[in-house]
């Protein structure tokens, strides 16, 4: 699905990568659901991404941060067959699979773990003071106040 971005063109300024993501993010994620994760926020600053990869160790996995992309990938040995085991039924998915994350200015990784069966990554947004909304004062000049009686007729 593609949206036309245009018509927001003629009302901003400096947002041209913003729509390229949009984009990016609609064109890529069509269709794909494995595995499946969820992405929480606990309060202002904090986020949690929850991968489901069952049947996944800890080197299977591949957490990396690149120019605001945050890829988490997995690819599983083939322990099972080279221990001569025969798999009658496969209902857990063992397929390779790689999820990508646009992360936005200033969220960084904090740590990775796994938890049965599922890879938590925390993430947090530190926004630099200079970032940071702050009041600016408006300097007026001050107005001169004259007291005085009004003269009885």
């Amino acid at each position: 699905m593609r949206f036309d971005f245009t018509p927001l063109f003629r009302s901003t300024v400096g947002f041209d990568r913003l729509f390229d993501m949009l984009d990016q993010v609609s064109q890529y994620d069509a269709g794909q659901s494995y595995p499946p994760y969820n992405i929480e926020r606990s309060d202002e600053t904090h986020y949690r991404i929850t991968i489901a990869v069952a049947g996944f160790a800890e080197k299977d996995l591949n957490v990396e941060v690149h120019d605001g992309v945050l890829t988490i990938s997995g690819k599983r040995e083939d322990s099972d067959k080279s221990e001569g085991r025969n798999v009658l039924y496969q209902g857990i998915a063992g397929r390779a699979f790689e999820r990508r994350f646009q992360l936005a200015e200033h969220v960084e990784v904090k740590n990775a773990r796994l938890e049965n069966g599922l890879l938590h990554v925390d993430l947090e947004q530190i926004v630099p003071e200079e970032k940071k909304p702050r009041r600016i004062s408006i300097n007026a000049p001050e107005l001169k106040t004259i007291e005085g009686k009004a003269k009885a007729a």
